[in-house]
């Protein structure tokens, strides 16, 4: 009997050695935001899900926010990462930046709870927490990139690359955002072959443009 208690007894701090503790802390506020929404994160609450004192959190982070922030930071690094080895893989510019997008959303609808926070620096407050705000910018420089090879490679003149970077990143978040708000799967039986036609589409219009005389 005293095995099987043992057993059933949510893990103490004296559990986790430190690094352990704090990823025991951004996962339970994974699954909270999973299972109930980001309302329901708070260190009080995340403390008692990981099985810890409420004074457990505090080792690690300040307040709500930083504990936001870096779980924020977190899904960013997760997120630059799908964008790197996407568009490493691509044949030419045109089709990295497609495959960059496509990315972008797989990423939304494998990792909702991650993408629901990411972009609300109200709640992760990038000007407390400059951790979360280096990790965007990590995520961003693959499509600064992605563009930047679609200039150098005569695609589109200089002038237009902040135009494709917002239209790239628009149209990926857009799609992201109607995937995961149950829009798509109300008019497509399949969103991720809607995806594929719609970057495929993005790439015959840009080589199309990329071939005029």
């Amino acid at each position: 009997m005293s095995t099987l208690y043992a057993q059933d007894v949510p893990p103490t701090r004296a559990s986790y050695h430190h690094g352990a503790l704090r990823d025991a802390l951004l996962s339970a506020s994974l699954q909270l935001i999973e299972t109930e929404g980001i309302g329901a994160v708070s260190l009080r609450r995340v403390a008692r899900e990981a099985g810890v004192s409420p004074a457990a959190p505090y080792y690690h982070f300040t307040d709500r926010a930083a504990l936001l922030g870096a779980l924020s930071a977190k899904g960013f690094r997760l997120l630059a990462a799908d964008l790197a080895e996407a568009t490493a893989s691509a044949g030419s510019p045109v089709q990295a930046l497609a495959a960059l997008i496509r990315a972008y959303v797989t990423f939304a609808h494998r990792q909702p709870a991650y993408f629901q926070l990411m972009f609300r620096p109200e709640l992760s407050q990038y000007h407390k927490h400059p951790e979360a705000k280096a990790a965007e910018d990590a995520a961003s420089a693959c499509l600064e990139q992605a563009v930047a090879d679609c200039v150098s490679a005569g695609v589109i003149p200089a002038a237009q690359g902040d135009a494709l970077a917002v239209t790239a990143w628009g149209l990926g978040h857009g799609l992201a955002s109607l995937w995961l708000d149950g829009q798509l799967k109300d008019l497509y039986q399949d969103p991720a072959a809607l995806m594929a036609q719609i970057t495929s589409l993005l790439e015959s219009m840009l080589s199309a443009e990329n071939a005029k005389p």
